[in-house]
């Protein structure tokens, strides 16, 4: 009886948060989207009891409704601007079907992140599955938008239908909305779909394991492993690398520099390329083209500036509330000026005005 009552709980604190969300935070308050405080930060919240099994990657759509993939439960949900959880695909098997039929049908392996564009269209990283999936917007029905289903790698110049990829880790959409960006672990590159002649090429990556040489061209340049991509206002694409404890920046003219992190894992502040970062997951931009990290191993939030490269700890760390404890923390996600934090070891979505 205790247990459903947590979950019942669990359940309240989404009309909680429909009413947080009308209200306004002071700059490092935190505000729970789905959870709040534990134990050990003074609150009762249970990680098991949660709606959500590992939790990694959301976006958002213009009406303001939160999409939210699962990394081990194999779920898609929705979360609506009224505060409404809905579980809308994937049933948890770790497998690929669904294609040509609605998205409650589907299912998925290791989903990461997703991305959603203007008109509604969600793009999915079905990681394990090696594609990326589409659920069209006007119709709910879900296909394959890049890659074939197995691994490999190939493509380039091509349909991105055609193409192959090895572990898609990370998708994110140009501030332009017309291009999606694809971080190919295993490839070790970056690659960029363009969604309206739905070809694809690399913009960073070589295939090779290694450390990029500032100011070489990035296409021909190693990477170690890129989790994670963005692009921000100015056409720099940011490539965040977990092995490489690194932030590195392709800029508009296909030149190639790392901007924060001394390659050996550790905890830092400071200077970019003085900093450290533990194993780092998921970056993402803000309106004027801050970066945010979600630094795994460290338990933190970072951020660089996007004037002085400084690199700082938002949350974690005893920084911005200090109560909080993350556990793998995975997604970071911009949206109309809050930043949103998937505590995944924790099965919570927060969120911070920075």
């Amino acid at each position: 009886m205790t247990r459903n009552r947590n979950r019942i709980a669990a359940w309240v604190l989404f009309a909680v948060v429909a009413t947080l969300m009308r209200g306004t935070a002071s700059a490092g308050e935190v505000e729970f989207v789905v959870g709040d405080l534990m134990a050990a930060e003074g609150g009762s919240w249970n990680p098991e009891d949660s709606p959500l099994k590992s939790p990694f990657g959301v976006d958002f759509n213009s009406q303001g409704d939160m999409w939210i993939v699962e990394l081990e439960g194999g779920r898609v949900h929705t979360f609506d601007a009224a505060g409404k959880l809905r579980h809308a695909g994937g049933e948890g098997t770790k497998s690929y079907k669904g294609d040509g039929g609605k998205l409650a049908a589907a299912t998925f392996n290791g989903m990461h992140n997703c991305a959603v564009t203007p008109n509604g269209d969600l793009y999915i990283a079905d990681s394990w599955n090696h594609c990326v999936r589409k659920v069209d917007a006007a119709t709910g029905v879900i296909s394959t938008s890049a890659g074939t289903g197995q691994k490999g790698f190939s493509g380039d110049g091509g349909p991105a239908t055609a193409a192959t990829f090895d572990f898609v880790m990370c998708i994110t959409l140009n501030p332009t909305n017309d291009v999606l960006h694809i971080a190919d672990l295993n490839n070790r590159r970056i690659r960029a779909v363009d969604l309206k002649s739905g070809v694809v090429t690399t913009v960073a990556g070589n295939g090779r394991n290694g450390v990029p040489k500032d100011g070489d061209v990035a296409v021909a340049s190693p990477l170690v492993d890129p989790r994670a991509v963005a692009q921000d206002s100015k056409g720099i694409i940011w490539i965040l690398e977990r092995g490489g404890h690194a932030l590195r920046a392709v800029f508009p003219d296909g030149i190639i520099h790392t901007v924060a992190g001394t390659g050996t894992r550790g905890f830092a502040d400071g200077p970019g390329l003085t900093s450290q970062f533990g194993s780092p997951k998921h970056l993402c931009v803000d309106d004027v083209d801050n970066v945010y990290i979600a630094d795994d191993e460290n338990a933190a939030i970072r951020r660089i500036d996007s004037q002085t490269r400084e690199v700082t700890t938002i949350l974690g760390k005893g920084q911005g509330d200090a109560r909080i404890r993350l556990s793998h923390p995975h997604g970071v996600t911009w949206e109309n000026g809050w930043l949103y934090v998937v505590d995944m070891g924790n099965n919570r979505i927060l969120r911070m005005k920075p």
